[in-house]
């Protein structure tokens, strides 16, 4: 099996990186700019569209929700100051702060601006459920909210949503950029052209989008809370990783978040700590990320008599993978091995007392000698998976191969893969799952029979695991919840649907100038508190 590679070489990429850095000058005379790169660019500014990571970002700087994700992983009060839930877990009532305002735009009138109330926020959230408007994030509400009266605006102050049955994660999808609070002014000032002006009450203010080169934001004078030092915030969207590091070590960026393949060696060492040669200008921050990267089975795919149908094949495979090596020769330490089931590390149910599949080629072949599958005509699995993975699941090949089992890998496009996916075309796939938000139940939704793809890719369908994840939804005390979780983790380590291989962590770099960063578990920057010297 060949694999082959193709990569810029050292002098393209100079090239690159000397016309980019000078054709984008910066637009703000501050030195006190908040500079950083995202890859890929985004289509709207709209947070009803929020759905890549770059459109999440950039939301987040301009818009609040409701409730947030502090740097604790805490669900607390934003823009609603507090809340209460009902006994049945069908009424969830939000007081909302009389002090925030939405940034300065004339729409609003002579004032220029005004108080947000809760008539906001019922346009805020029924806008992402309108067949009109057709956001991506509409899934968040579905078989959830009441079908009579959803969302009730009491008064300016307070703002209900009711529920048709109890649903624990509901504040937790509270805090995903989807439901930013937006003016209704400001929208129908702007009509079609409202996805290229946002306007809402976050810590920085829309000021200019240069397409595919730049986005730059203003620190918001009238925000309702303490700021950090800086006077703004500038988005570069370089898409070659290499480049943008070359950026940061130039001093050009502030900040490069994420891996890359060809350049993790000149940033960090084998066991994960920044490179000498840089402490004195960048800091290395690596906190755990809400991802858990698997190999997908498509139980529902595959014949009766294929030997991934085989739990005891399915366990074989999962035991014969080393996945510390893995994590320390291809990750350079990033990430954690998935020894725990599939919830990763950082949501408050994960364990590591619960024992998964540690690398145990003995293990393997004892449970490949209980599958009773006849090695010696066994056809070659093959692994579908794309390129920035390649050289991982190359490694989990030849573990394989070394227990027996013969295998090769098929690189495809992510699009085509996805798809694949998605219409169950595909047997064995690489796969990740990136938490939509901060609770167990969106990982566990990745299993429930009733799901379709997404998120359910392996078709995985279990009466005593579906009972438990309808119960974990209707109960609201966390420790109960908690437990719940552990045992619908027990049953997928026991079934192994999966192949499990890691959970991630969120790898960013900064240059030593920035202080006061931290990020959530989903990598979303924390900038409030920001500052640059």
């Amino acid at each position: 099996m060949i694999i082959t590679k193709r990569s810029l070489t050292f002098a393209t990429t100079l090239i690159l990186f000397l016309t980019v850095s000078f054709s984008c000058k910066p637009d703000l005379k501050s030195s006190n700019v908040f500079k950083y790169n995202l890859v890929n660019h985004p289509n709207s500014l709209d947070p009803a569209f929020a759905k890549s990571l770059s459109s999440i970002w950039i939301s987040s700087h301009i818009f609040n929700t409701l409730v947030c994700v502090d740097d604790n992983s805490e669900i607390i009060p934003s823009l609603a100051k507090s809340y209460e839930i009902s006994d049945d877990g069908l009424e969830y009532v939000f007081y909302l702060r009389n002090d925030v305002y939405f940034h300065n735009h004339h729409s609003f009138g002579p004032d220029s601006t005004r108080v947000v109330n809760a008539y906001d926020v019922k346009y805020s959230l029924q806008r992402i459920i309108s067949e009109q408007v057709n956001s991506p994030g509409s899934w968040i509400f579905e078989d959830k909210i009441s079908t009579t009266e959803p969302f009730v605006a009491k008064n300016d102050s307070t703002f209900i949503i009711n529920l048709e049955s109890p649903f624990r994660p509901l504040l937790s999808i509270l805090t995903m950029q989807y439901c930013s609070i937006i003016p209704r002014e400001a929208v129908e000032y702007f009509g079609e052209d409202w996805k290229n002006n946002p306007i809402g009450t976050g810590p920085y203010k829309f000021k200019k989008w240069i397409k595919n080169q730049n986005i730059y934001l203003s620190k918001n004078e009238n925000y309702w809370r303490p700021l950090g030092n800086l006077d703004g915030i500038k988005i570069d969207f370089i898409v070659d990783r290499k480049i943008a590091f070359l950026e940061l070590l130039n001093g050009n960026l502030d900040l490069v978040s994420g891996l890359e393949s060809s350049f993790i060696n000149e940033m960090l060492t084998a066991d994960g700590k920044l490179q000498n040669k840089h402490h004195d200008e960048i800091k290395f921050l690596k906190s755990a990320y809400l991802n858990t990267e698997y190999i997908g089975i498509n139980l529902s795919l595959v014949k009766e008599d294929h030997p991934l149908q085989n739990k005891n094949f399915r366990k074989a495979l999962n035991f014969a993978i080393d996945k510390q090596l893995m994590m320390k020769t291809l990750r350079n330490g990033v990430g954690f091995a998935a020894q725990s089931g599939f919830t990763p590390k950082g949501l408050n149910s994960f364990t590591d007392q619960l024992v998964g599949y540690p690398y145990d080629q003995e293990l393997a072949k004892k449970h490949l000698s209980m599958s009773g599958i006849d090695l010696a005509n066994l056809e070659k699995l093959t692994i579908y998976t794309n390129q920035p993975y390649a050289d991982i699941m190359l490694f989990i090949a030849k573990q394989w191969e070394q227990i027996g089992v013969p295998c090769e890998i098929e690189v495809m496009e992510s699009s085509i893969l996805r798809e694949g996916m998605r219409k169950g075309a595909i047997p064995l796939f690489r796969a990740s799952w990136i938490g939509d938000y901060l609770d167990t139940e969106n990982f566990m939704s990745v299993f429930y029979g009733s799901n379709s793809a997404p998120p359910n890719y392996t078709r995985f369908s279990n009466k005593d695991f579906d009972e438990l994840y309808r119960k974990s939804n209707l109960i609201l005390d966390n420790a109960e919840r908690k437990l719940l979780f552990r045992q619908m983790d027990s049953i997928l380590i026991e079934e192994c649907p999966v192949i499990f291989l890691f959970y991630d962590q969120s790898a960013n770099f900064y240059r030593k100038a920035i202080s006061g960063m931290s990020h959530s578990l989903n990598n979303l920057p924390f900038i409030e508190n920001l500052s640059k010297n």
